[in-house]
């Protein structure tokens, strides 16, 4: 679990600063890269950028008073540009087909909450790393992938591409990979391994532990 939500940390800082910590460049790139962006999904993660940095400085007091508020801010300004069902049966596998209903409610509502403390986490960390856009690699009308690459010291960049389809009128993020690994089947052999030790109540109790112990830290 620790390598997978670390490897997801790095998304979480691309996709939430894919810029420098310097706000006024930040605010600055992200109106230029608007501009340059052509597709939905581009545009989408975009504004995401921008509006998620708004929304910190805005509430930059606040947040240093209850760090909470960092995790409601994530969970409603970028969140909900990733698509959680199939996420959450991706990340089960066949034992997703194996869940009830009722499993796969509460394992999706755990699953969210791991990714939205990640979220905060890597947020609440300092970077001065800057992302690159790549073209976007479109397969058909409802799939595409935004590519980019973080740039790291003394080293080659490191890709990061975003899976994205169209659901319901919306690009929605499915899957991340990260130097052609997949974030999605990281998560998938974590959980395996845990079900495969007990079952898959056990691994819900587990990551409600965990949320919950992190929520009172």
């Amino acid at each position: 679990m620790n390598y997978v939500t670390a490897r997801f940390s790095i998304i979480i800082i691309i996709f939430i600063t894919s810029i420098s910590t310097s706000t006024a460049y930040a605010e600055a790139e992200a109106k230029t890269k608007e501009k340059v962006a052509t597709h939905p999904a581009e545009r989408l993660v975009n504004r995401t950028t921008a509006s998620i940095f708004s929304q910190i400085k805005k509430n930059k007091d606040a947040i240093k008073k209850d760090p909470k508020l960092l995790h409601q801010l994530v969970s409603e300004v970028v969140l909900p540009h990733f698509d959680f069902d199939k996420m959450s049966s991706w990340a089960l596998g066949k034992y997703w087909r194996e869940a009830n209903k009722d499993q796969k409610i509460k394992f999706t509502e755990q699953f969210r909450a791991l990714l939205v403390r990640t979220y905060a986490n890597a947020l609440a960390s300092n970077t001065d790393q800057k992302i690159k856009y790549l073209p976007i690699r479109i397969k058909n009308e409802k799939k595409v992938t935004v590519r980019t690459e973080i740039e790291q010291k003394g080293t080659f960049p490191l890709p990061i591409n975003y899976r994205m389809h169209l659901i319901d009128n919306e690009w929605k993020v499915y899957d991340v990979n990260i130097d052609s690994v997949s974030m999605v089947k990281n998560f998938q052999s974590s959980f395996a391994n845990e079900i495969r030790k007990s079952n898959i109540d056990k691994l819900i109790k587990q990551l409600t532990e965990r949320n919950q112990k992190a929520i009172s830290g």
